[in-house]
């Protein structure tokens, strides 16, 4: 089973909010998350991230590949992968 760090849209048309989430490679960009380990709020000035940095690292251990956005949002939120 692959793993990835991946964000799905939340929020309402024109508003986007996402939560950065740890799915299975196969799943659509919605479907079911094995876990949530945070948040990214773009509409806000600056921009609202929160991440779970035990919870990230913990799926990073198992072997989960941030895609490239989520890799993008950690370098911004501080965090060395």
């Amino acid at each position: 089973m692959a793993l990835k760090l991946r964000l799905t849209r939340m929020g309402s048309k024109k508003r986007p909010f996402y939560r950065i989430v740890a799915v299975n490679s196969a799943t659509r960009r919605d479907g079911r998350a094995l876990e949530y380990l945070g948040h990214y709020n773009p509409m806000v000035d600056p921009e609202e991230i929160k991440v779970e940095q035990e919870k990230v690292q913990k799926w990073l251990d198992k072997g989960a590949t941030p895609s490239d956005t989520v890799r993008s949002i950690f370098r911004k939120a501080g965090m060395q992968i």
